[in-house]
């Protein structure tokens, strides 16, 4: 990707992401986030089929900062957690929610969060699957499919929780509830 159409998918990131602060996922229109942006419909469709790729991207790119941080055996140094804690997968993702990154929360608690939930759910499978089921010896008792999701599903609730809660808990002592509960089941 050139240099202009990094700094329209960033023009289009901003124009999003400002948009989602200041109304529900479902009130945005493809022609809020052009006029935001200040580009053309077919230059938008250019980067993106619609509203829901937008968003899958969004969060894609999220989770795959993070998943980057741990296959390179440090986490990306983003102000979120230090380089060198151990296993921080799920401690990191929780400081990217508790700092609002991509309009997380925003979305965790518009009226279309299950859209987002969706990719939320996808990525964490993903993460979960590469940075903390690899290398485990199997349960026999256990499928590795259903531990997945499990996990995911587990988390994804976990975070409802939180937010619904108004955060009350600090994502490191999230992080220690939620590691107190899977450990035994890795």
């Amino acid at each position: 990707m050139d240099r202009r159409q990094q700094k329209t998918r960033a023009a289009i990131f901003d124009a999003f992401s400002a948009l989602l602060s200041e109304k529900p996922y479902s009130k945005i229109t493809i022609q809020d986030i052009i006029d935001r942006a200040n580009i053309g419909r077919s230059t938008f469709y250019a980067h993106f089929k619609a509203k829901d790729s937008l968003l899958e991207e969004m969060c894609g790119e999220l989770f795959d900062h993070i998943i980057e941080g741990v296959m390179n055996d440090n986490m990306p140094d983003d102000g979120h957690t230090a380089p060198g804690v151990p296993d921080p997968v799920f401690a990191h993702l929780l400081q990217h929610i508790a700092a609002n990154t991509n309009h997380i929360r925003d979305l965790l608690t518009s009226e279309s969060s299950d859209i987002f939930l969706r990719f939320f759910k996808s990525s964490l499978n993903r993460l979960i699957a590469s940075c903390v089921l690899k290398g485990r010896t199997p349960s026999c008792r256990v499928p590795e499919e259903f531990l997945l999701n499990h996990i995911s599903g587990s988390f994804v609730e976990m975070v409802q929780w939180w937010v619904q809660r108004k955060m009350k808990e600090t994502p490191e002592e999230l992080d220690a509830y939620f590691r107190a509960v899977i450990e035994p089941l890795l």
